[in-house]
């Protein structure tokens, strides 16, 4: 695949491997840039009892047409800092975004 090398994407195989920096509790979920190396998302959802967690899953999985469990979070269950892999995504929302 021809793509752009970015700090925050990683193909491994045919997987993807994000590093995001999560601003969860925001007005709305989307995609805000990149801070530090990292796709910065921001979140709706508050970061109490893994809702923050849960919804970014919920996100992406939405945005590579995958089902929940195709998205696993790698990294940073109680931190912004996250890694995050999307099993075998159906659609690359990522090369568009920054």
């Amino acid at each position: 695949m021809n793509e752009q090398t970015v700090p925050w994407r990683r193909e491994d195989g045919d997987d993807l491997v994000l590093t995001l920096h999560v601003q969860p509790g925001a007005k709305k979920t989307e995609i805000q840039g990149v801070h530090d190396g990292a796709l910065k998302i921001r979140l709706a959802a508050p970061p109490v009892d893994g809702k923050a967690n849960q919804a970014l899953r919920r996100f992406l999985a939405d945005a590579f047409g995958v089902g929940l469990h195709a998205v696993t979070l790698k990294h940073g269950q109680n931190s912004r800092h996250k890694v995050v892999r999307v099993k075998a995504p159906t659609k690359r929302p990522d090369q568009q975004w920054v």
